[in-house]
């Protein structure tokens, strides 16, 4: 009998899994149209996930990772602000 190896995940690991599926959550959401692409939800569901995906790099440092997920916070910070901006005004 062989044994299968435990999966010892860290906590900056349970994060990023955290941030891939409030990412995956918001994209399925816009695809089946419950969520607005400019909506407030759907921004912050991306900032959150691309901020966990950044935490879970604790781990293992990854160049590529970590520039898009930058991008993708300031994208979705951008998002929110202009949301907000418009709710105001």
């Amino acid at each position: 009998m062989q044994n299968d190896p435990v999966i010892a995940l860290q906590w900056y690991d349970v994060v990023g899994l955290g941030g891939t599926l409030a990412i995956l959550a918001a994209y399925f959401l816009l695809q089946t149209r419950r969520l607005s692409g400019t909506g407030l939800t759907y921004q912050v569901l991306n900032l959150l996930g691309a901020a966990g995906i950044l935490v879970s790099l604790i781990g293992k440092f990854n160049l590529s990772v970590f520039l898009l997920e930058l991008a993708w916070v300031a994208v979705s910070g951008y998002g929110i602000l202009r949301s907000l901006r418009e709710r105001r005004g």
